[in-house]
């Protein structure tokens, strides 16, 4: 009988979040594909043909894999030194860098392509590089973007690390640089092959940045397809293109998840998850070389990478007609110039903060019972199977277009599932959608630091006579509650700068803040230009609170994954 039990309660933890896909990713998705691919007389692939035929598609394929192969190559290099940093040394203001960059992540696409466009043009503060409208610039905002996936996935997961191992390799002659290649470096491989995983696809999908600073030259399968359903109405080919987004997004996540299973092993966490690891002081005897280097390099991120793009922001926000001042944000009280709102932008933000609170709520109740049945060790073939299944899922929504959930979610809630029932008016829709985006961030936050639990510590607990449930209760939850506040604070950033499915779905009155900035960029007159990036500003402002507070509320108040 417990057996049983035991078995309809994983069932539950593994069918709920298997339900909310397959009715709100699933569905859709499948729904808008049936455009491309079925007509009048019933399945019709002479578009794989036509589309995979033209040099146009193969052109994009290769820049969409070479923006993300080198974003993600950059962000990795970049954001180690950053994570060593805020993560495994303390010094004063620490708290507030480590929810600062986090706030780039969440920055409408638009407005930071505006930025980065402002800061690289011939009469910006980096015009001497000649590196407007390239490669070069795509990438750079596209690091600009994901660099807090790395340090706050490695950096979460370093500071779990039992630092025993690495004193150990030194007392046994090795020197830092040898103990950290050899040692510490192997340890971060599943967090570095999860990061790695999500950099990739956020570049591989990334839409506004790459179409304001790669235009039609540095397309990307995310922008061709929005061009072929917005410009062309080719819902065929932009099927095509979106099945071929799904197999690069599939053969990415093929890639981590071995990558993640040859390396992973039950690293040691601390015996008691109440105590903090110890964090050396930045300054004092125990500096060392390697703390050199990250200052220097994070100085140097924080500073060019993330400090210049965002303060040419706020910057233009202070430039108005009649000179500098507060004009924009006084602005926000208003529809805009010519009334180009329905709302005012207080209004949108308020609507914003509503929506993301209902998607987070979402997003970390599915993702957290993903994550806890993919980290499950069982013993047969067929369940590990399934269960590495169930995670790479999970993933799925992250390397498919928001765009094209969006308009999914438009194409298939029209009488769904045969119910004489619209549902594409519902406020519903919204914090749906969000929280689809946001789960597999949700899994990829949290699963890590279960995975990282040391059976033992199972196994010892049901040998003292704990049941399974006391077993969660007592050993994983603990641990797991350590990277909540991450979890948290991820799911809430994404769903406020959430834009691609928002804007198919926002209604008119009911408009979010990225549409209401997006709306004022598209208006014509420097008025509505002005209040988009103070829009833009308070938009920021609040993530940035919102991160703060989430490394406030994490157990122990120690502020560590």
């Amino acid at each position: 009988m417990g057996a049983a039990r035991r078995w309809l309660a994983w069932g539950l933890a593994a069918g709920v979040p298997l339900l909310f896909l397959a009715l709100f990713f699933a569905y859709p998705v499948a729904a808008l594909l049936r455009l491309g691919f079925v007509g009048e007389g019933g399945l019709d692939l002479s578009g794989f043909g036509e589309v995979l035929g033209r040099p146009r598609t193969w052109r994009i394929v290769g820049l969409t894999l070479a923006q993300s192969v080198v974003g993600t190559a950059l962000a990795l290099v970049l954001g180690l030194p950053v994570a060593h940093l805020l993560h495994r040394r303390d010094f004063p203001g620490r708290r507030a860098l480590r929810a600062f960059v986090v706030v780039p992540f969440v920055l409408p696409t638009v407005v930071v392509g505006v930025a980065f466009r402002s800061v690289l043009a011939p009469h910006g503060p980096l015009g001497f590089l000649g590196i407007d409208g390239t490669f070069s610039a795509v990438v750079a905002a596209l690091v600009f973007f994901n660099l807090a996936v790395v340090v706050r996935t490695v950096g979460g997961f370093w500071a779990g690390l039992d630092p025993r191992a690495e004193q150990a390799a030194r007392a046994l002659g090795a020197s830092p640089w040898r103990a950290f290649v050899h040692v510490t470096l192997p340890a971060l491989t599943p967090a570095l092959a999860s990061a790695a995983a999500i950099v990739f696809l956020f570049c591989a999908t990334a839409f506004g940045v790459v179409l304001v600073l790669g235009g039609a030259r540095y397309g990307t399968v995310e922008t061709e397809i929005w061009v072929q359903t917005t410009q062309f109405l080719d819902l065929r080919a932009a099927a095509v293109l979106s099945v071929l987004q799904l197999v690069v997004v599939a053969g990415c996540l093929l890639l981590a998840g071995r990558a993640r299973s040859s390396r992973e092993r039950a690293l040691q966490l601390t015996a008691d998850p109440r105590v903090a690891l110890p964090r050396p002081a930045l300054r004092g005897p125990g500096r060392s070389a390697g703390d050199v280097v990250a200052v220097a390099v994070t100085a140097l991120v924080v500073g060019v990478l993330l400090v210049l793009p965002l303060a040419t922001v706020v910057v233009r926000s202070l430039r108005t007609a009649d000179g500098w001042g507060l004009g924009n944000y006084v602005a926000l009280g208003t529809t805009g110039g010519r009334n180009a709102l329905s709302v005012t932008v207080w209004e949108a933000a308020l609507t914003s903060v509503r929506i993301a609170l209902d998607a987070t709520v979402i997003a970390v109740v599915v993702g957290g019972l993903v994550a806890l049945v993919a980290s499950r060790r069982p013993r047969g073939a067929g369940t590990r199977r399934a269960v590495r299944l169930l995670d790479a899922l999970f993933m799925l929504p992250l390397g498919v277009s928001a765009v094209t959930v969006g308009f999914g979610f438009l194409v298939a809630l029209d009488r769904p599932w045969g119910l004489d029932l619209d549902l594409r008016g519902s406020a519903v829709l919204i914090p749906v959608a969000q929280a689809v985006v946001a789960t597999p961030l949700v899994v990829r936050t949290v699963l890590p630091v279960l995975r990282a639990i040391d059976t033992r510590l199972h196994e010892a607990a049901g040998v003292l006579g704990a049941a399974p449930a006391g077993v969660l209760r007592h050993v994983d939850w603990p641990i797991a509650a350590r990277s909540l506040g991450v979890a948290v604070g991820f799911a809430f950033a994404v769903s406020l700068g959430e834009f691609g499915a928002t804007s198919f779905l926002a209604r008119p009155e009911r408009p979010t803040l990225p549409v209401v900035i997006f709306r004022l960029l598209g208006r014509p007159g420097a008025d509505n230009l002005g209040m988009a990036l103070a829009a833009a500003v308070l938009l920021g402002l609040m993530t940035a609170v919102v991160m703060g507070l989430a490394e406030r509320l994490r157990p122990g108040g120690q502020g560590e994954l």
